[in-house]
């Protein structure tokens, strides 16, 4: 018997998000915070409360901020472990489907329009061709869309914990100040929110600034209302950083139809991408400098956009 409704889930470190899909009609979207529940179970309860219709709900579909395997993953940056047949047995589900969160929202790029999105640089997308989308928020998300034969593969990675490139002696030196902090100096140790908290810690270590931390959240701010110059510093080397490494990944997917940039950080700079050298580091890969200028490279500002990845799954996907 087919499902009457079906739980949409985007489950990150910081906040877990749910809505009921209704035939084709999307429910409100919540928003709670991981740190006030002690599992995604409490936190599925939480969310569906007393809703007079929470045993009309027959499936999940949902996006976590980690690797799935064999129906289980346990999300990094908070410990909670999502288990299918865990979540089968508490709520009565017929069926789950656990998938990262940003295959979520490569499932949602076809569908992206002119209003989802705030176009940096580059040329018109390359009708089939591939797409890639990365994004910066509590860790550093990456997924691509390979297009074949009419179809669509959508392709997960754990891309955030590859090496971080360096480009200059600059950055170099940063690296070198968060390799020996952490051992390993992965692209999410610089490209997420406590990556810029590094960047901002590791600047002022070079420089021998004797400065307090400051969340991400304050030195986006005071970078972009230019009060801190070492706040300048470390947002102005996250967006160069962000673009030698979505470079990268544009040429991993042959993403001739464009590089998406996910994430609740980089909407708050979109104006300061379009200015900084991001695009100038997107397209600095040497021989390949003319393969990447027709690249179009976008920052996706619509909130909550894996819903339309999550939905499109949905559609496609038959509960018995």
């Amino acid at each position: 018997m087919a499902c009457d409704q079906i739980l949409l889930g985007d489950i990150g470190g910081t906040s877990a998000r749910f809505a009921v899909l209704t035939g084709d009609t999307l429910g409100p979207i919540d928003h709670l915070a991981v740190s006030e529940y002690g599992s995604i179970i409490d936190a599925i309860d939480g969310y569906l409360g007393s809703r007079q219709d929470r045993h009309h709900i027959g499936a999940a579909v949902l996006g976590v901020a980690a690797p799935v395997e064999s129906a289980r993953s346990t999300i990094i940056n908070s410990q909670w472990v999502i288990d299918a047949a865990e979540l089968r047995t508490a709520f009565g589900f017929k069926s789950i489907n656990l998938i990262n969160d940003f295959e979520a929202i490569a499932y949602a790029l076809p569908y992206l329009s002119a209003h989802d999105v705030k176009p940096l640089a580059g040329g018109k997308p390359s009708p089939g061709g591939s797409m890639a989308v990365l994004g910066p928020g509590t860790g550093l998300g990456m997924a691509g869309v390979v297009r074949r034969g009419g179809g669509i593969t959508i392709i997960a990675t754990e891309g955030g914990h590859a090496t971080l490139p360096g480009t200059t002696s600059r950055e170099d030196a940063v690296i070198a100040h968060l390799r020996r902090k952490f051992g390993h100096a992965s692209a999410e140790r610089a490209l997420s929110g406590p990556g810029l908290e590094n960047l901002h810690s590791a600047i002022a270590a070079i420089d021998g600034i004797a400065i307090s931390s400051r969340t991400a959240a304050e030195i986006t701010r005071q970078a972009l209302d230019r009060s801190c110059p070492t706040c300048v510093a470390a947002v102005d080397m996250f967006c160069a950083m962000l673009g030698t490494v979505a470079g990268d990944l544009a040429l991993m997917f042959r993403a001739r139809s464009g590089v998406y940039i996910a994430g609740g950080i980089a909407p708050r700079l979109v104006d300061l991408l379009a200015q900084s050298e991001f695009r100038a580091r997107f397209v600095a890969k040497g021989r390949f400098q003319p393969y990447l200028e027709s690249v179009p490279t976008a920052v996706i500002v619509t909130p909550d956009v894996a819903f339309l990845g999550l939905k499109s799954l949905a559609a496609a996907t038959t509960f018995q």
